[in-house]
């Protein structure tokens, strides 16, 4: 069984920062692409960023320039660092995982930006 674990997300003021992470645990194979996924309330969920197992990355526009996301192939984890946080940014942010040729997700993790 696979599993993501996220941590990192909490309550920011505007113009703050936070760092996501995501941890893989389980009987793992092989893992390609990892991403971050969120929603807001009222919202679809959305793809926030996601990075390829060589490091090709890909950005929603909305981010792009403020985000980050970075993977450790050795540590099975993908982070996300957050800076300029807006308050439109404030969702639950999912990590994916394509693991051993399957979709997996994690529990989500709470970012919330507020003064």
């Amino acid at each position: 069984q696979v599993q993501l674990v996220e941590s990192g997300g909490g309550l920011v003021q505007p113009g703050g920062s936070l760092r996501l992470s995501c941890a893989a645990s389980g009987s793992i194979s092989y893992i390609n692409t990892m991403a971050w996924y969120r929603q807001g309330p009222g919202k679809q969920r959305d793809l926030v960023a996601s990075i390829t197992n060589r490091g090709g990355t890909n950005y929603a526009d909305s981010v792009r320039g403020r985000f980050t996301i970075s993977r450790d192939n050795a540590a099975r984890t993908v982070y996300l660092q957050m800076n300029s946080l807006k308050p439109e940014d404030t969702a639950a942010y999912s990590c994916y995982a394509f693991v051993n040729y399957n979709n997996y997700w994690g529990q989500g993790t709470q970012v919330t930006v507020s003064s």
